[in-house]
């Protein structure tokens, strides 16, 4: 074998179009000229090599998905010292070598039996060798090279998701970014153009736009409002061959949601607002709602209300029900349609977020008028009093006047009053009442040593209800008169020795009297006419002494009756 001698790795170029965009640039296939030596041109324009010694490393091309009824040629190999007799033998082997690439053993030319996919397999890695034919001796050392799988436009772009949901503020500024698509292509990225995307947007303009090299969705469009349109359904298109005719396309849905922000104040739909609460309500009892109405939503449609004004702030107050977004008008005190009929509020409802970016849409506030009327109640009868205390003599007779009661009725009708005792609370009936005036009577003679207070209740009652009525406690005060006369304590009898001496007392006599203070004690002690002058004995009074009471004193003895009269006549 020669030294200089070598193998010629030729090309032979398939005379077949290829459709790609891109190899309107380029040639199908081509070497680059790595080797040493001198180059000759071979066919379809490939240069072939030519070293000294060695297999020469090359790379050869074959296009993808190739679907004719012959096998494709891939390339020749040939040697300088083929003479061309045919002793000369080449041989394949590596990658695919007699399964996907077979070579022609006399003339060097490697054919492509099966449709390859470079995206399953971009390259294969195979050895040539020369060997002589009869007595298979290597004629040169084995040499590697590479068949790279040309790249079609066979495969479209996909995106990563089938769907996007993205959201964006309403009102956002033009080309505020919204979400970025991103689509893939099998295709071969370094050759030619099957896998430049370009994006461009098929439905949601002019809303929104895309950018055509990053997939970024912007908005298109100032002042977009989710009050008026909440949802947008984006179709996006990637299409590869950098957009231009013949290029493959894939689509992807972008749903897009305004999010809410604040920019709209709450507004009541009326100006007025009609209320009505009986008097007979009591503290903390509803009245009615109110609601101005916000078309955000969350907390940028919160309303809180408040009464800033009107003749009703101290007798009513308002609640915020965050539930409902109402306001509340609840009673916070007692009500007296008599007094005052009705009621006028003003009410304010605001915003409790607001945002700066929309301060100019304010403000954010609303006022309304509230009347309220006051229902009247049949309310109970009222006395003029709390209570009564009423006296009458002892001695006065049945039928006469105690004193009165008075009551009337609070509501503007006026209705008549009928007046009644409670028996339970005079159960021996020593009492009437006048059921038209409320003049108490005595029914019997009352006697203030057995009874000197009674308590009774009365009744007050409305004619045309008889459910409505009221009741007040009467105390009756029995004024004493002097009706009693003074009675000893005891039955007295008293001894005395002959040799007494005299001036001393011998035995104290004590009496009583069941009438008041006034009427009864003190007393006037005296003995009878019989033995007045008698100078044995003598009376000592000693006129109520704290210590003594009511009492005499006899001083010495020899008496047998003791008169004592009353210091009044009787």
């Amino acid at each position: 074998m020669k030294e200089d001698s070598c193998l010629h790795a030729a090309l032979i170029c398939l005379g077949m179009l290829y459709y790609s965009h891109a190899m309107s640039t380029e040639k199908l296939n081509h070497l680059r000229p790595s080797l040493h030596g001198h180059h000759e041109k071979g066919k379809e324009g490939q240069v072939l090599h030519r070293s000294k010694r060695g297999w020469v490393w090359n790379q050869f091309f074959v296009i993808e998905e190739y679907t004719g009824p012959d096998p494709v040629l891939v390339g020749r190999l040939h040697s300088d010292i083929d003479s061309g007799d045919g002793n000369i033998k080449y041989i394949l082997s590596g990658e695919g070598a007699g399964i996907i690439f077979v070579i022609d053993d006399k003339s060097g030319n490697i054919h492509a039996t099966k449709t390859l996919d470079r995206e399953e397999r971009a390259q294969y890695t195979l050895t040539a060798q020369a060997v002589d034919r009869n007595t298979n001796r290597p004629l040169e050392p084995p040499s590697e090279f590479i068949v790279k799988v040309q790249d079609i436009n066979d495969n479209p772009p996909e995106f990563l998701h089938e769907n996007y949901h993205a959201n964006v503020p309403e009102r956002s500024n033009v080309g505020t970014s919204v979400i970025q698509v991103t689509a893939s292509d099998a295709d071969d990225p370094t050759y030619g153009n099957s896998a430049k995307l370009v994006y461009s947007i098929l439905e949601g303009q002019p809303y929104f736009s895309v950018e055509a090299q990053t997939g970024i969705i912007r908005t298109a469009l100032p002042n977009m409002d989710r009050e008026a349109k909440e949802e947008y359904h984006v179709v996006i298109q990637a299409k590869d061959m950098g957009g231009h005719m013949g290029g493959l396309s894939g689509t992807t849905k972008v749903t897009i949601t305004l999010t809410d922000v604040n920019d709209n104040p709450p507004k009541f739909p009326q100006s007025v607002y009609q209320m009505s609460i009986s008097e007979a309500s009591v503290p903390g009892e509803e009245v009615g709602r109110l609601k101005a109405k916000d078309p955000d939503i969350g907390e940028n449609g919160l309303v809180t209300y408040n009464i800033i004004d009107g003749d009703g702030v101290e007798m009513f107050e308002i609640t915020t029900d965050y539930e409902t977004q109402e306001g509340v008008v609840k009673l916070k005190k007692l009500l007296d349609f008599e007094t005052k009929k009705s009621y006028s509020l003003k009410v304010e409802a605001a915003n409790v977020h607001i945002d700066p970016k929309f301060i100019s849409n304010g403000p954010f506030k609303d006022t309304v008028t509230v009347k309220v009327a006051v229902e009247d109640a049949d309310e109970p009868p009222i006395f003029l009093a709390p209570s009564y205390i009423l006296e009458v003599q002892e001695n006065a007779a049945a039928g006469a006047v105690v004193g009165r009661v008075h009551a009337k009725d609070p509501d503007a009708a006026n209705s008549a009053i009928r007046y009644s005792i409670d028996r339970h609370t005079d159960l021996e009936r020593y009492f009437s009442i006048n059921p038209e005036d409320g003049y108490i009577k005595t029914i019997k003679t009352l006697d203030r040593e057995e009874i000197a207070w009674h308590n009774i209740s009365v009744f007050a009652t409305e004619v045309h209800n008889r459910h409505q009525e009221a009741k007040v406690p009467v105390a009756i005060k029995v004024l004493d008169v002097n009706d009693n006369a003074p009675k000893f304590a005891s039955t007295y009898e008293a001894f005395i020795c002959e040799n007494a001496q005299s001036n001393q007392p011998f035995i104290t006599i004590t009496a009583d009297d069941k009438d008041d203070a006034a009427n009864g004690p003190r007393f006037i002690f005296s003995l009878p006419p019989e033995i007045i002058h008698n100078p044995n004995f003598t009376l000592r009074d000693n006129r109520g002494s704290v210590d003594r009471g009511n009492t005499m004193d006899i001083i010495y003895l020899d008496f047998s009756k003791v008169l004592i009269q009353s210091h009044m006549t009787f």
